[in-house]
């Protein structure tokens, strides 16, 4: 990281930013073509941390992670625009915390693991809700876990 002074070194700074994020940037690649999605999430950390995403069961995205597991994401928060006579090279910036990091996909198919993480993204959503999944519908989503391999974060107060 070029800007060691607004890089987030604390886990629970890193795990924040996720806890508040409202989306994942997914990147993949397919040989020389890349590709990004961007997703809705879910999280879970024990020893390690996971990232659980749902989606349909066939496109570009499936295809590819067929392909190509290893994956990159990002998410961030707190964004804000500014303007400063100082400190900037145009006059103009952005506020905001980040993380960015990578990993491996698997599709689930487990039962359970798969309820697992469509809880773990409606926990991340509405906080408290009592999940209402039947068995037909876990069956019939496509359930991704990212392992995280790596990550960091960055911020600009």
């Amino acid at each position: 990281m070029r800007r060691t002074d607004r890089e987030l070194r604390d886990p629970a700074e890193i795990r924040d930013v996720l806890g508040k994020a409202d989306a994942c940037h997914l990147a993949l690649a397919d040989n020389d073509t890349p590709y990004l999605v961007t997703l809705n999430f879910g999280l879970r950390q024990g020893g390690r941390l996971v990232l659980y995403f749902h989606c349909a069961d066939e496109g570009r995205k499936i295809d590819m992670l067929r392909r190509n597991n290893r994956v990159c994401f990002g998410a961030d928060v707190d964004r804000e625009f500014f303007q400063a006579d100082t400190g900037t090279s145009c006059g103009c910036s952005m506020r905001y915390r980040s993380v960015v990091g990578s990993g491996r996909v698997t599709f689930i198919t487990d039962p359970v693991e798969k309820l697992e993480g469509l809880t773990a993204i409606l926990e991340h959503f509405t906080p408290g809700t009592a999940p209402r999944f039947t068995d037909e519908m876990v069956a019939r989503t496509t359930v991704l876990r990212l392992d995280v391999e790596e990550i960091s974060g960055k911020r600009r107060a």
